[in-house]
């Protein structure tokens, strides 16, 4: 029985756990100084962001002082967040998505988030997984032209056009996009959309969420919001996914008077649920 245990506590190992940071969890601090946190908690992997919950781009910081900072900080930029309502193309939406996967490109940027439309509007099924191809085969151009890699987020919610990964995983096969595109997989949209299939050789990405519920930072007893956090981590390990995990925090972190503290507890926590094999 121990030697069998050990066998199992073993087997959780094999792919080492590579935490990244969303500057969505600390948005009052400029790009350069985020840079410098994540040097400081000892993170190789960040995701900046161009929307009003960073500094980045909204700022106007050229690419190349990101790049800079970045490689003094020791730390890859794993992507630029994010072409939003990506699957709706317009003539606009090309303009933006060349924009914003030029500014990646110039920052040393790895990957652009694609984010689906999401605000109820939604389509027959068809004509949203038409849209849904037609942006792809788009897209796919634009990002290989300038080495970068599209990450697809479905989300969970009724409001999305794009909820599961088995239809984005669909659609990249039918645009012939496998060398461009790669799946994030969110645990709590995950679990929202009630998904039960997982796409370890297509995730590029894993989003580690709080589920707006700050306590899963200090109580390791608590399910977070009811997303299985461990359990689909252990999936995604078992599965052969050996990319980062990105803790992906909402707006109630922001209090946190001990960031780093309360960060370096988290990871804690994952590593303690995957070794227990309990739900976090």
């Amino acid at each position: 029985m121990a030697a069998a245990l050990m066998k199992e506590r073993q087997s959780v190992r094999v792919a080492p756990l590579r935490f990244a940071l969303d500057h969505m969890a600390t948005p009052g601090l400029d790009v350069m100084t985020f840079l410098a946190l994540a040097r400081d908690l000892g993170l190789t992997d960040v995701q900046v962001r161009t929307d009003p919950c960073s500094k980045a781009v909204a700022r106007g910081k050229p690419s190349a002082d990101v790049r800079a900072a970045a490689a003094e900080a020791g730390v890859t930029i794993i992507s630029v967040n994010a072409l939003q309502r990506f699957d709706e193309w317009t003539h606009a939406r090309k303009a933006e998505a060349s924009k914003l996967a030029d500014y990646a490109a110039a920052c040393g940027a790895q990957a652009l988030m694609l984010v689906p439309v999401n605000d109820g509007s939604r389509s027959a099924n068809a004509e949203r997984q038409g849209n849904l191809r037609v942006a792809l085969k788009a897209l796919k151009p634009i990002l290989q032209s300038r080495g970068l890699v599209g990450l697809i987020e479905p989300l969970g919610f009724q409001t999305s056009s794009l909820r599961s990964k088995k239809e984005a995983a669909i659609a990249i096969a039918s645009v012939d996009g496998q060398s461009a595109f790669r799946l994030v997989h969110d645990t709590f949209h995950h679990t929202l959309a009630r998904e039960t299939s997982f796409f370890c050789d297509l995730t590029g990405l894993v989003h580690i969420s709080s589920i707006n519920d700050p306590t899963f930072w200090i109580r390791p007893d608590r399910i977070l919001g009811g997303s299985d956090n461990c359990s689909q981590i252990r999936t995604l390990l078992d599965g052969g996914y050996s990319g980062p995990f990105s803790f992906e925090l909402v707006e109630e972190v922001h209090a946190l008077n001990d960031f780093a503290g309360a960060f370096a507890s988290s990871i804690d926590l994952i590593r303690r649920g995957l070794l227990r094999r309990v739900p976090v």
